[in-house]
C-alpha cells in the first residue's frame, strides 16, 4: 500500500497542477450523475382542497376525506424489498386556506402489539411503531420536512437535509390526533401552511409516507425505496399534484422569551453559594419563503442535557455533539462541510470559555438551486481568577448551489476574531481593538446520484493565522458506491502541519490518509436471518515523509436476524509508530518515546438483542494487544422498556490494561444507569447518573420538563458532582426556567 499512500500529497505545495487534479476528479465523479431513476412521476398523488371542514379527532368521517384520493399498495423497504407488507396502510390528504391535513390508517395491528418506547416528543424511529410524511416543497430531492407520530400520538418532526437526513431539533407549531382500535389505528395530522417553507407557485411537492411496523418488523413505504437507501430518500418520493396552487404561507414571525433563576454551590474552592437570575429571548422570522432568521440575545442553554462521558484512550481529543438549540437547527449549512475528522466549523467552540451576548442566523434557500447560511455570535469579555478573558467574535457564512440534479458546490468562510475590550474614562463604556484572529475559507463538491446510488465530496480548505503562510491546507476526496449486495468506499484526507481550524474539530494534523472499504450482503430465503454482511476495511496514516505512522486493518462479519437481533465478530491488525512521548493509559506513568513502533492484533465479539422486546441488551466484548501491552475491553447496556411510560437503563465500559514492569497498569470503569420518565405527552422527568473512574467524578443529573403549551415548557435541572471515594459533594447547581412560544 506504500505506492498508494505516496499519491496523498497532491496539494502539498499548493501547486496550479494540483488544483487541475482536483478539477479533473469533479469532472469524473460528476459524470456518475447518468446513473438511476427515481418514483417522482410513477407514484402521484392529486391532492384537493377539502370540501367540509376537519376536526382532528382520529376519526376519518368528514365528507372531506370521502373525496379525496386514497394512497395505498405500499412496498416493503425491510426486511425485503419490492413485495407488499404484512399490513396494510391507507393515506389521504387534503388542504384549505390556511391548512394542510393528512390522515392514515394502519391495518393489522391491536394496541397490546404496540411498540411505543415512550410519550416524549421526538421519539427514536427504529425503536416505535410509526407513520411518518417526508415532503420536498422545492423540488430539489435535498431538503424538505419530516412528520411523523405514533400509534399514541407522540409526535416527531424535523428539517430533512443531504437528501434523507432529519434534523429533530427543529420544533414548531403543527397538530396530530391518534385513535386506536382492535385492528388498525389511525392518524390525523394538520399542519399550517405558515409552517413549513415553500415557494407558492409550485403545482408539484415531491412527498413519500412510511409505516414502521414493529410487530412484523417491517417497514414500507407508498413510493418504493430499496433497501440498500434509507426509507427516507427523497430521490425515491413519488410527488403531490395540487388541483389548485398552494396557498401563500404569510408572515411567520415568532418570539420567544425566557426567565430563568438558580443557585450554585462550589464546594471544593469553599465558595458560598450564589444565585443568579437571568432574562433573554429567540426571535424566529420568516424573511421570505424560504428563508428564516433566527435571533437570540442572552441566551441560556442550562436545560440542555448533559452529555454521555466517553474513557479517552486515544492520542487525540474526543468529539462530543453539540446540544445547544440555537446552534442545531439547520446546522447542516454549517456542520457538514468537511468529514468526521476535518470540520471547519464545530459551533461547540463558540462560548466555550465565556458566556455568548447575542447571536443572529439567516438560513434556507433563495430559490430552487440557491441555499444560503450566514452566522453571527458575540462572547463577552471576563476576567476568571484574575486572568481577562477577551471577548471574540464569530461570523460563518455559506453559500450552496444545486447542479448535476441533487449534488452541489459549496462554499464556507469562518472569522474568530478577539477584542481586547476596556473601559473608558469619560462614558464608561465599552470599547474594542482588534486582536488575534482565525480565519478559513473552504470549497466543496457534494455528489449524490438521482437515487442515491453514488454518493461522495471533494473539498479543500484553507485556513489563515497571524505569521502563517504555508501548510494550512486540508483536502479530501470520499466516495460510496451502493448496489443492492455490494457498498464500496474510498476516502483520502491530507492536512497541512499548520492547518489551524480554531472554530473547528480537527485533532490531528501534519498528515495523509487513505480509507478504502468494502461490504458485501448477503440475503438468505425463507430463512430467520435478514442478511449476512461481510465487511473489509484499511486504514492508513502517513506523515509528511510519507512515512506511516498508523495502520489499521479490519475485518468484520455480521448477521441480522429477523427479530431485530444481531450478532458481529471481527478481527484487526494495528500499527502505531508515536510523533510524540505516549503514556498508553494516560495516568501520569512511564510514557513510549517518540518513534516507538508498537504493533498488534484485536479480535472482538459483539451481540444485540431483540430492540422489541421490553428487556432488551446489547454487549461487546474485545481483546488484545494495546501498545506494549495487552487490552481487556467490555461495553454494553441493558434497558427495561415499560411502554408508554418510560425506561430505565445502565450503559457501562470497562477497560483493563496490563502493560510492562515500570509502565502503568490501570482498570477504568465508566458506568451510567438512567430513568427516562414520560408521565403524560406533557411532563417529562430524566436522571442520569454517570461514574467516570478516568476523570475521578461522579455526576447527578435530573431535569424536570412540563411543556405546557406547543413548544413552550418550564424546566427544573439539579446537577451534581461528587467525589467518588467518600460521596462528597465538589458541587452542585439548581436551575429553573420557563420559555413561552409567541405567533406575533
Amino acid at each position: 500500500m506504500r505506492s498508494i499512500g505516496l499519491y496523498l500529497p497532491l496539494i502539498q505545495n499548493h501547486s496550479l497542477t494540483t488544483l487541475k487534479k482536483l478539477l479533473i476528479l469533479l469532472a469524473i465523479v460528476s459524470g456518475t450523475q447518468l446513473f438511476g431513476q427515481n418514483n417522482h412521476d410513477d407514484y402521484q398523488y392529486p391532492i384537493k382542497r377539502a370540501t367540509s371542514a376537519i376536526k382532528l379527532d382520529g376519526i376519518i368521517d368528514e365528507k372531506a376525506w370521502e373525496d379525496t384520493y386514497i394512497a395505498k399498495d405500499f412496498i416493503q423497504n425491510f426486511p425485503a424489498d419490492s413485495i407488499a407488507p404484512t399490513a396494510l396502510t391507507e393515506v389521504r390528504m387534503a388542504f384549505d386556506d390556511q391548512n394542510f391535513y393528512v390522515s392514515a390508517v394502519m391495518f393489522g395491528q391491536s394496541p397490546d402489539e404496540y411498540t411505543v418506547t415512550s410519550l416524549k416528543r421526538d421519539f427514536s424511529y427504529f425503536a416505535n411503531d410509526n407513520f411518518m410524511l417526508y415532503m420536498d416543497p422545492f423540488l430539489d430531492q435535498t431538503g424538505g420536512f419530516a412528520f411523523g407520530v405514533s400509534p399514541l400520538g407522540v409526535e416527531r418532526e424535523g428539517v430533512m437535509f443531504n437528501g434523507f437526513r432529519s434534523n429533530n431539533d427543529w420544533d414548531n407549531k403543527w397538530e396530530s390526533k391518534t385513535k386506536q382500535y382492535e385492528d388498525r389505528w389511525v392518524v390525523e395530522m394538520k399542519i399550517p401552511f405558515k409552517t413549513l417553507r415553500y415557494k407558492s407557485d409550485n403545482d408539484r411537492w415531491y412527498i413519500n409516507f412510511t409505516r414502521q411496523d414493529m410487530h412484523n418488523n417491517e417497514r414500507s413505504a407508498w413510493a418504493p425505496v430499496p433497501r440498500q437507501f434509507f426509507i427516507s430518500s427523497l430521490a425515491h418520493a413519488g410527488s403531490i399534484m395540487w388541483e389548485e396552487k398552494p396557498p401563500k404561507a404569510g408572515s411567520n414571525i415568532s418570539f420567544i422569551p425566557y426567565l430563568s433563576g438558580g443557585t450554585i454551590k462550589d464546594f471544593q474552592n469553599n465558595q458560598p453559594a450564589e444565585g443568579n437570575f437571568d432574562l433573554g429571548f429567540d426571535a424566529k422570522v420568516a424573511v421570505t419563503s424560504g428563508l428564516t432568521l433566527d435571533l437570540t440575545v442572552n441566551p441560556d442553554f442550562s436545560q440542555v442535557e448533559v452529555d454521555r462521558q466517553q474513557t479517552n484512550l486515544s492520542r487525540f481529543e474526543l468529539f462530543f455533539p453539540e446540544r445547544r438549540q440555537f446552534f442545531l437547527e439547520n446546522n447542516d449549512l454549517f456542520a457538514d462541510f468537511g468529514t468526521g475528522q476535518i470540520r471547519p466549523f464545530f459551533s461547540r467552540r463558540i462560548g466555550l470559555n465565556t458566556a455568548i451576548t447575542g447571536g443572529a442566523r439567516l438560513t434556507g434557500k433563495i430559490n430552487n438551486k440557491w441555499r444560503v447560511g450566514l452566522l453571527n455570535v458575540q462572547t463577552t469579555a471576563e476576567e476568571q481568577g484574575g486572568i481577562g478573558i477577551p471577548g471574540q467574535n464569530f461570523t460563518v457564512g455559506t453559500v450552496q448551489r444545486q447542479v448535476f440534479g441533487q449534488s452541489n458546490i459549496s462554499f464556507i468562510a469562518i472569522n474568530k476574531q478577539q477584542f481586547d475590550f476596556a473601559k473608558t474614562d469619560s462614558t464608561g463604556a465599552f470599547t474594542g481593538n482588534s486582536q488575534d484572529y482565525n480565519r478559513l475559507v473552504g470549497l466543496e463538491y457534494n455528489l449524490r446520484s438521482s437515487t442515491t446510488k453514488w454518493l461522495g465530496k471533494v473539498f479543500l480548505h484553507k485556513a489563515f493565522s497571524p505569521d502563517v503562510n504555508s501548510k494550512d491546507f486540508a483536502h479530501g476526496v470520499s466516495l460510496i458506491y451502493r448496489l443492492r449486495n455490494w457498498e464500496l468506499q474510498w476516502n483520502h484526507e491530507l492536512v497541512g502541519e499548520n492547518f489551524n481550524a480554531e472554530v473547528g474539530f480537527v485533532p490531528r494534523k501534519g498528515y495523509s490518509r487513505i480509507r478504502p472499504s468494502a461490504r458485501y450482503s448477503v440475503f438468505p430465503k425463507e430463512s430467520n436471518i435478514n442478511n449476512h454482511q461481510f465487511q473489509i476495511t484499511y486504514d492508513q496514516f502517513l506523515d509528511s515523509e510519507n512515512t506511516t505512522t498508523d495502520r489499521i486493518g479490519n475485518f468484520q462479519y455480521t448477521v441480522t436476524f429477523l427479530n431485530t437481533s444481531t450478532i458481529s465478530a471481527g478481527v484487526s491488525n494495528r500499527f502505531v509508530k508515536l510523533f510524540r512521548p505516549f503514556d498508553p493509559t494516560r495516568t501520569g506513568g512511564l510514557e513510549l518515546p517518540t518513534g516507538d513502533e508498537q504493533n498488534w492484533n484485536e479480535y472482538s465479539l459483539r451481540y444485540q438483542s431483540n430492540m422489541r422486546s421490553p428487556f432488551n441488551y446489547n454487549v461487546r466484548m474485545q481483546y488484545g494487544g494495546f501498545f506494549n501491552g495487552e487490552r481487556l475491553q467490555i461495553n454494553g447496556s441493558v434497558n427495561y422498556r415499560f411502554q408508554p411510560y418510560g425506561s430505565i437503563g445502565l450503559s457501562a465500559n470497562y477497560n483493563s490494561i496490563d502493560l510492562p514492569a515500570g509502565f502503568n497498569d490501570t482498570n477504568f470503569l465508566l458506568i451510567g444507569p438512567r430513568i427516562d420518565l414520560t408521565f403524560t405527552h406533557k411532563l417529562f422527568l430524566t436522571t442520569f447518573v454517570q461514574y467516570n473512574e478516568q476523570a475521578d467524578n461522579l455526576n447527578l443529573n435530573a431535569r424536570f420538563q412540563w411543556r405546557f403549551k406547543p413548544v413552550s415548557d418550564l424546566f427544573v435541572v439539579y446537577t451534581e458532582n461528587y467525589l467518588p471515594e467518600s460521596i462528597a459533594s465538589k458541587n452542585r447547581a439548581l436551575v429553573l426556567k420557563l420559555t413561552y412560544w409567541l405567533n406575533l
